[in-house]
């Protein structure tokens, strides 16, 4: 969608936030959000050319359709299917997710990526 560098920055900063607070209502424990199974796997997905949710996203951001970027990959981009779950998970438990929610409604709800990501990026400080 012809986002730049700043704009991922602050999309990541603000999902960091977003996964903590999940974590923190899920499984209220001791953990350290900056330990590489959260935030490495985080950044990994983010910035990794060979990130299968990276490149699927990417892909329906260029506007291809779910099942379309899914034949074209050959692989299975396992964050479209996390999505769902951690919607039905947080349907009980009300965190305030603004990036999943926007995930969802594209993924799953057919709305617009460039709507969703505005509406998204009205809600960061």
């Amino acid at each position: 969608m012809k986002y730049g560098d700043n704009f991922q920055a602050v999309l990541i900063s603000n999902a960091i936030e977003e996964m903590n607070r999940f974590l923190n209502v899920v499984s209220p424990c001791k953990r350290n959000i900056q330990d590489s199974v959260y935030l490495g796997d985080l950044l990994v997905t983010s910035y990794s050319k060979f990130s299968r949710n990276r490149v699927f996203g990417t892909m329906i951001g260029k506007g291809y359709s779910v099942k379309s970027a899914q034949i074209e990959m050959e692989m299975i981009a396992e964050g479209y299917y996390g999505t769902k779950c951690i919607k039905e998970i947080n349907k009980h438990l009300h965190v305030n997710m603004p990036i999943m929610d926007a995930v969802y409604n594209i993924l799953y709800e057919r709305i617009s990526p460039m709507i969703e990501i505005k509406l998204l990026t009205d809600s960061f400080r």
